[in-house]
This record gives C-alpha cells, structure tokens and sequence, in this order.
C-alpha cells in the first residue's frame, strides 16, 4: 500500500486530519461494579459535580469512566479538570487526543463532539491493501465509511465498507468513491448541524475544514443525542434552571443553580405588587376587581407563553432571519388582541353576572373594562412574549435563558396596570 494510508496517531495540531490507530494494548474490561456505578452517576449529574467525583479516582480510572460517555459530554467533563491533569488522563486512552483536540471549539459545536476517523486513505489506495488495513482496526472501532483524501489531505469522496467487500481487490478507491461528499465544519453550531443532517440521516458525517481538509468524523447518533439534551434544557432554561443541573446534582451545587433566579423573579414579583399598591384605595371600593385580577394575569401569562414557545422554536429551527422581527412582532400583537378579545368577552359577561349579584352601581362599564383590559393585556403580552427572546437574542445571551420570568413580570404588571388603571379612571 502507498506509505500514505498508513493510519497512525500523532499529537493534532490545528487543521490537521484525525487519524485512527488501534491502542496497543487495550484497558481491561470494565466489570468492576464499583467503577460502573460512578460512570452511571456521572452521567446523570452536571459536569462540575463530575469532575469532583472523578479527581480523588486515578487517571486510568478516569480515562475509562470518559470513554463510556458520549464525545461531547466526555469533552465537556475533562474541561473541568486543570489543564496538566487533562493531559495525563488523556494519555491513558486512544480516545485521549480527540478530547484533547475538542477544546479548541466552541461550547455547543461540532467540534466538540468530533473523533478521529478510523478508516482515513489516499484515493489511490487498492481496495484489496484497504481492506486488509482495515482487519485491525475492526477489532476496536466500527468502520462504516472509507474517507478518502488527496495529497493535501482534502476529503475528495467516500466508500461504504460494504462497497469494498463487492469491488475487486485491484481497484483503486478512486473507482468506487461517491465524489463531492456532505460533510459538516467543525465550528458549526449544533442547531446549524442539526438543520444540515435531518434530511440526509447518514450513521456518520465527516468533519472538514471550510477548505475540505479533513479532521475527523461524528456520529450521527451523537448529533441527535446532544440537540435532545439541549432541547430538554431548553425549558428548564426558561424559569433559571441552569442547563447543566440534572437529578443527581447535589443538592447544594442546585440551590446555587436556582436559587439567584427565584431572588431575581421575587424582585419582579415586588414590581407586579407595587402596581396593585398604587390601585389600593381602587381595589377597596370595588372588590370585585381583586376577583378578576388573577383571571386576567393567568390569561395574559398563557397568551405570551405561547408567543415565546413559538418565537423559541422559530430561533431554534433558524427561522427568525433577518428583518423578520417587526413581522413577527405585528403577528403576535395581532393574535393576541383576538385570543383577548374573544376570552374578554366571557371575563366581560362573568364580570357583569357577578357585579348585578354583588349589586355594583356600574356592572356594563366594568364588564367593559374587564373586556377592553383583557384585550389591551394580551395584545401586550403576545408582543412581549415575542421581543423578550428576541432581544435576549439581540444581546448575545441565550434567548431561553430566564425568559419566563421577565415575560411573567411584563404580564403581569401591563395586565394589572390596565385593569386597575380603567377601573380607577372611567368609575373611582
């Protein structure tokens, strides 16, 4: 075989291809119970709190807990440990240097969730000298496509393994390659990814630089299984829940996750109830008003919750392009003011068969405040509901992040202004 296609490891500096070698001694396997229970509880906590429960282990121990998570989190987990420690536990495993190279990426991309390619050949390589190369290599990874490159190491096509096995054996790969193959960058974000690949559904994708230098392959399982945690995240993301905490988080790293947010909506809460403070003496002469205030905030929440469960999606699935804002602002201000107008008007009914049994000496005029405010309120929160991802967004934070709360407190302080505001205004 050409000396090009031998596999071999080395250290991977930028931009250079991950290639496969088969460890030379394999670590045992895995039947120590005691070391099985700590992978489980690893993967069911955040990436801090696995780091603490990994560091008293030895590098070998830690090395073979990383090799049973997935790349990324495996990536994400060695990030916590300092920068010496990392290199000696990767030293400790063949999957070592793609952990390594993972952190040169970016949080949430491709990269950090690329491994080396086990089966890498110069397209003039023979099939026959191919697949006895790859006899080996079987023994330890899975080989489901042959990249093969140029003498600049650029991915010009791909072989099924299966192809090999029914080409003759003094063919060229070069004969058998599907040309011009899809392939993903390393710095792409997964939302991206995940856009480019659910119509292609391909078992393993390669990785190439913008140039088409190959570096390395990722899963396609993988990609799936790392935009599924990303998605779970998402709504725990929306009332402060920090999107590394999972069920086996102490409770003490939880609290800190959480805690900051609750302070921070209790604040916003004092803002809602300054704005019936304001109201008091109004509230005092019309009861009735204080019936209807929860009724109006549940319905204005509900309506911009819905807003920022669509606008959410349409960032996520990159619909949101640009200028497309003041559209998606002027949709969501017009379904609210109908979602309003049409529950309005049985708040406004409820509020006129109420105020005639509670003998109140305007019932019409607050069954049309009821209504107006209801309207005013929702029209209100479906353009919060829409702007605060969007300008979470426009701020270079995650548009999930606490939105929840800030929209709550939006809600609720324009829905109980307006009600109270008119009911003070048109009666008191």
């Amino acid at each position: 075989m050409h000396s090009d296609s031998t596999l071999s490891i080395r250290k991977v500096p930028s931009r250079r291809l991950l290639e496969f070698k088969p460890p030379t001694q394999l670590s045992p396997a895995m039947t120590d119970g005691t070391l099985q229970t700590l992978i489980d509880r690893v993967r069911a906590t955040d990436l801090k709190s696995a780091a603490n429960l990994l560091t008293p282990r030895s590098d070998q121990e830690i090395a073979r807990v990383l090799a049973a998570l997935s790349p990324g989190q495996a990536v994400e987990v060695l990030e916590e440990f300092p920068k010496e420690r990392r290199a000696t536990i990767a030293a400790e495993t063949a999957a070592g240097p793609d952990w390594l190279e993972g952190h040169r990426y970016p949080e949430r991309t491709v990269g950090r969730l690329m491994e080396r390619a086990p089966a890498v050949f110069p397209e003039s390589a023979r099939i026959g000298e191919v697949v006895e190369t790859l006899r080996d290599v079987l023994k330890t990874r899975q080989v489901v496509y042959v990249f093969c490159i140029d003498k600049a190491r650029h991915l010009t096509g791909v072989v099924a393994f299966r192809e090999l096995l029914f080409s003759p054996g003094e063919a060229t790969l070069e004969s058998v390659m599907v040309r011009g193959p899809f392939a993903l960058q390393p710095g792409t974000f997964l939302p991206e990814a995940m856009r480019e690949v659910v119509t292609r559904h391909y078992p393993v994708y390669p990785v190439c630089e913008p140039d088409g230098t190959l570096l390395g392959q990722v899963k396609g399982q993988v990609l799936f299984e790392q935009q599924a945690f990303e998605i779970s995240a998402q709504a725990g993301s929306m009332v402060g829940v920090d999107s590394e905490e999972r069920l086996n988080t102490p409770w003490a790293r939880s609290l800190k996750f959480r805690h900051p947010w609750l302070q921070l909506n209790l604040l916003t809460a004092f803002v809602a109830g300054a704005v019936v403070g304001v109201f008091e003496s109004t509230v005092d002469k019309i009861v009735l008003l204080a019936v209807f205030i929860p009724v109006l905030s549940g319905q204005c929440s509900n309506t911009g919750c819905q807003a920022l469960a669509v606008t959410l999606r349409g960032i996520t699935l990159n619909e949101v392009v640009p200028g497309a804002a003041p559209r998606l602002l002027a949709k969501e201000a017009w379904l609210g003011f109908l979602n309003g107008a049409l529950v309005g008007l049985v708040a406004a009914a409820a509020m006129y068969v109420l105020a005639i049994q509670k003998s109140e000496s305007a019932p019409m005029l607050l069954a049309l405040i009821t209504f107006g405010a209801m309207t005013l309120s929702c029209m209100v929160s479906g353009i919060a509901g829409a702007g605060v991802p969007l300008l979470l967004k426009r701020l270079g934070a995650d548009p999930a992040t606490a939105s929840s709360i800030f929209l709550t407190t939006a809600t609720d302080v324009v829905s109980m202004g307006l009600f109270l505001g008119l009911a003070a205004w048109l009666i008191v």
